[in-house]
């Protein structure tokens, strides 16, 4: 098992792809720590697990709150004496075009998809560099990439993620500390279940392999940037979309 033994928190980890990370990760033998704002529904994911044998803990958490990451990443230390790797998963949509965007739709995707990535890093950045080790994965997108039509806040936060990642590889990297993003294309989780098929269609139509990514598929991705198969890889921004850019 490939992080066997490791300690990794997750946002996001309710449900989609961060729950599909944290199974993925349990299965490789890490410790998993799962964080989401949704605390009735992290708490179930969490129990899900546990009673696959993987050792779990659950944790209600806002990315933008500062005082409850400190304080998460406080319990997590204090419980396991170590935190190996960080997957900043958690992040929101609210898209509208340029011309009909509210302040409150662009400040709300900023604060989750870009602060909340600083918040949680910044939390574990120095622990991670007295160990002399660590792991920061950052969730970027396609949008991330090229940007689109209507998501001029998420596109932000999402490139904004890049400049994140390879900023901290510089900074970090010397301390042993890898820092990477991942940048899924259209991915089928709850998000899309409102979206029309024939929206969906196309989105299928824009891959080479003419279909929506599995959650599992991007857990992939992550746990090999977070074992030691990946131990040279530092500063990058993988794109995981099925050839979308070709």
């Amino acid at each position: 098992m490939k992080l066997q033994g490791r300690v990794a928190i997750i946002t996001g980890a309710a449900a989609g792809i961060g729950f599909a990370t944290a199974q993925r990760f349990a299965a490789e033998g890490a410790i998993v720590i799962l964080c989401d704002v949704q605390e009735a529904r992290v708490r179930e994911a969490a129990a899900s697990l546990a009673a696959t044998g993987a050792t779990v803990d659950a944790f209600k958490v806002d990315v933008t709150r500062r005082d409850e990451v400190d304080a998460m990443v406080a319990a997590t230390l204090a419980k396991h004496s170590r935190i190996d790797v960080l997957v900043n998963n958690a992040g929101i949509t609210k898209d509208a075009r340029l011309a009909k965007m509210s302040e409150a739709q662009f400040d709300a995707v900023i604060d989750v998809n870009l602060k909340g990535v600083f918040n949680c890093s910044q939390a574990v950045a120095s622990i991670m560099a007295e160990q002399g080790r660590g792991v920061i994965l950052n969730a970027s997108s396609v949008v991330g990439l090229y940007g689109n039509f209507g998501q001029t806040n998420y596109a932000a936060s999402k490139f904004g993620v890049i400049g994140f990642t390879k900023t901290w590889a510089r900074e970090l990297g010397p301390k042993g500390v890898r820092v990477n993003a991942v940048c899924p294309g259209f991915v089928a989780t709850e998000i899309l279940q409102t979206v029309p098929q024939k929206v969906l269609d196309g989105m299928q139509e824009s891959c080479w392999l003419r279909r929506l990514a599995q959650p599992a598929e991007i857990a992939s991705v992550y746990a090999f940037l977070a074992s030691d198969d990946a131990s040279y890889i530092n500063g990058t921004a993988i794109e995981a979309s099925g050839g979308m850019s070709l």
